[in-house]
């Protein structure tokens, strides 16, 4: 079975707010113009996923507000604090957790762990910025017969930059 994964940062989040963490900081007003763009991307070119797990962060929840017009109503996000600021074991142990009848997945967090998994999972150097989206595909029985190195093939890199 063909899947694909796309690997997504958030948004640019802002800096000087009074968010109490991290974790509580929002989006900057590039951040809101960009998500909506990514979102239509991502339905323009046909990557509408089926399911869809992101980081419980703001800016994180703030982005899927900015795709999720460009979304099937149906699609709901399950938001964990699994992929909040998490490394490559997490990313593999979430990706691992997909129902097999699932064809596509859309995982949404943050740096460095998505710009180090897309790069593991491809084999190849990519540099995840704010608000970019690797689109990965590989063959596959089951979601965990495609976690080796390598095994994934980048489709294409979604930036803010992207004409529709």
């Amino acid at each position: 079975m063909k899947r694909r994964l796309i690997i997504m940062r958030h948004a640019k989040s802002a800096w000087n707010t009074a968010a109490q963490s991290d974790h509580e900081r929002p989006l900057n007003s590039r951040g809101r113009r960009d998500a909506p763009h990514l979102g239509r991307l991502v339905r323009d070119r046909g990557y509408t996923p089926a399911r869809v797990i992101s980081s419980d962060a703001t800016r994180t929840r703030e982005t899927w507000d900015g795709l999720m017009a460009s979304m099937p109503d149906t699609l709901e996000p399950r938001f964990t604090e699994t992929l909040y600021l998490s490394g490559l074991a997490a990313i593999r142990q979430i990706i691992e957790t997909v129902a097999d009848d699932v064809d596509s997945l859309l995982l949404l967090g943050h740096n460095p762990g998505f710009s180090l998994a897309a790069s593991w999972l491809t084999g190849e150097e990519i540099e995840l910025k704010t608000a970019y989206a690797a689109v990965l595909e590989a063959e596959g029985g089951t979601w965990s017969d495609t976690l080796r190195i390598g095994r994934w093939r980048l489709v294409e890199l979604l930036t803010p930059d992207t004409p529709l």
